[in-house]
């Protein structure tokens, strides 16, 4: 009974900390998407503009990103967006481990203009 006990234990344990550090990266997940989307069909004219935006985003995902550890880097048509962060995850009851995680976001952005082909081309 009592080895029936701890099995149980620590497979709370387990499971407790899996949920804890898969809800840390599901938040991640969707504050990247939410960069990627930005960056593809944001109105940023600027660096500036778009690193703005970033930390915004970064704010209402629990994201604790700063502005010294975030680079936006824009060529004509591609953008890139990288940047790091450590968050505390509860990895055990009372035990807290500050868990890495790497943004990077490159964009490739590509313009493309539909033409009329119902009327023939003479």
């Amino acid at each position: 009974m009592i080895k029936l006990i701890i099995k149980l234990a620590i497979a709370g344990l387990i499971a407790n900390a899996a949920w804890r550090l898969g809800s840390a990266y599901a938040s991640f997940y969707r504050f990247k998407d939410s960069v990627s989307e930005t960056a593809l069909y944001g109105k940023a004219k600027t660096d500036e503009e778009l690193r703005q935006r970033v930390l915004e985003l970064a704010s209402m995902y629990d994201a604790p990103i700063n502005d010294e550890s975030l680079e936006v880097r824009r060529d004509t048509n591609h953008i890139l967006i990288t940047g790091s962060y450590t968050k505390p995850v509860d990895i055990l009851p009372g035990v807290q481990y500050q868990w890495p995680f790497n943004l990077s976001v490159d964009v490739l952005l590509v313009d493309v203009t539909l033409r009329d082909t119902s009327t023939p081309r003479k």
